[in-house]
């Protein structure tokens, strides 16, 4: 405590003596997290959760918007290019997936994926695997952003050579009435997933006024958050995919439960972010508002 006092004394010393930016978000940072580990109590595992999700991991997202923004292009201009550019060159499809494949995909594999196993197993397998591919996009985030960069664009190329099989045999509806209801979710947050990892790079590559070591160190409290959080996103979208996705259910009943579960998630990120950010809050977990 008498570290904790003597320490603030030098930073009200320091803000009207010194014009010195660096060192007064040195000692504000220090002292906020001097303040979380003296004045923290002890709290009920339900508050803890309630934080976690209420403050948290929103703000830790919305603290990392840009990052989406750009995982978001990395994703999206591979699959539109592959997509757009398979689906107009019949040749270049069929050097890079054999016709009779094709076909196989477009009439029956595609579709029957979604019922190939108990949907109980299924949805378990789509977590664990989802689950991988985020954990592979933000921990490769430490070597200078280029496998997450890789891992975006990869999956987005999938998604558009899968559609551009699909809609070249005439099946564009029956590809986006399954693709979306669990797709919007589920890519959204293996986006966000990869914006950790450009956090991570990004921590790296410019640390600013902190060492390399110290910037890599608090960027990787705040993108653990986040992936923790994308869990519950996960094993959301796994549960559309295994239970909704493949139903009986009309086509824009399945597509619309997938665009209101994206709706909520974004409006909770958004809301509840902004929230947090404007209250002090930066994503960390245990943090004090500064």
């Amino acid at each position: 405590m008498t570290l904790y006092q003597r320490t603030s004394a030098h930073l009200a010393h320091a803000r009207t003596a010194f014009d010195d930016v660096g060192l007064v978000t040195r000692l504000s940072r220090t002292l906020g997290l001097a303040r979380g580990t003296i004045y923290r109590t002890r709290t009920r595992p339900g508050l803890a959760l309630g934080r976690f999700f209420g403050i948290t991991f929103p703000a830790a997202v919305w603290t990392c918007r840009r990052a989406v923004a750009v995982s978001l292009l990395l994703f999206v201009a591979p699959a539109l290019a592959v997509g757009i550019w398979l689906t107009n060159d019949d040749d270049i499809r069929r050097a890079a997936i054999p016709e009779q494949l094709q076909e196989s995909i477009a009439t029956n594999d595609f579709e029957a994926y979604y019922s190939s196993e108990a949907a109980e197993v299924f949805q378990t397998n789509v977590t664990v695997n989802n689950i991988l591919v985020s954990f592979l996009a933000f921990s490769t985030g430490v070597l200078a952003g280029v496998p997450t960069a890789w891992i975006l664009a990869q999956n987005g190329a999938n998604v558009g050579m899968m559609a551009a099989v699909m809609h070249s045999h005439d099946r564009g509806g029956l590809f986006w009435g399954l693709i979306l209801p669990h797709g919007l979710l589920e890519i959204s947050a293996i986006i966000v997933a990869g914006a950790a990892g450009l956090m991570l790079a990004w921590a790296i590559i410019s640390p600013g006024e902190r060492t390399r070591a110290r910037a890599l160190a608090e960027e990787g409290l705040r993108t653990a958050t986040i992936v923790i959080g994308l869990v519950v996103c996960f094993a959301v979208a796994a549960f559309v995919e295994a239970w909704v996705t493949p139903s009986g259910l009309p086509t824009w009943t399945r597509v619309g439960i997938g665009a209101a579960i994206e709706a909520v998630f974004v409006a909770y990120v958004v809301g509840f972010g902004r929230n947090a950010e404007a209250a002090g809050y930066r994503g960390h977990l245990r943090e004090q508002p500064t």
